[in-house]
């Protein structure tokens, strides 16, 4: 029921971006991805549907040939399947939620 981050163990993925898995089920699943300025999250997809929230800093995302810039307390909508990805203009934290959770973020 109740996941605390300093318990959580930060994962590095693509350079100058980690992943904290926070809580999850079987339906859902939240991560906290921290990137330094300049770092990008590759472009890719996936089956998942995914809701990110711009928890500190400011990013471009470009989802399915659209792209915009988006600061703290921005939101973003990712359909299952649209290829996406994402450039840190300033440093900061997303929060994602994916639908469902996330086998491969667990192995």
């Amino acid at each position: 029921m109740f996941v605390y981050n300093k318990d959580s163990v930060p994962t590095p993925c693509e350079p100058g971006v980690t992943r904290r898995i926070l809580a999850y089920s079987d339906e859902l699943m939240m991560c906290e991805i921290s990137f330094e300025e300049g770092a990008k999250g590759n472009i890719h997809s996936h089956e998942h549907l995914q809701i990110t929230y711009v928890a500190e800093g400011s990013f471009e995302f470009t989802v399915d040939g659209e792209t915009s810039v988006v600061n703290k307390g921005d939101s973003v909508y990712i359909p299952s399947n649209a290829v996406h990805g994402v450039t840190c203009l300033k440093a900061g934290k997303l929060v994602d939620v994916f639908n469902p959770k996330r086998e491969d973020f667990l192995k």
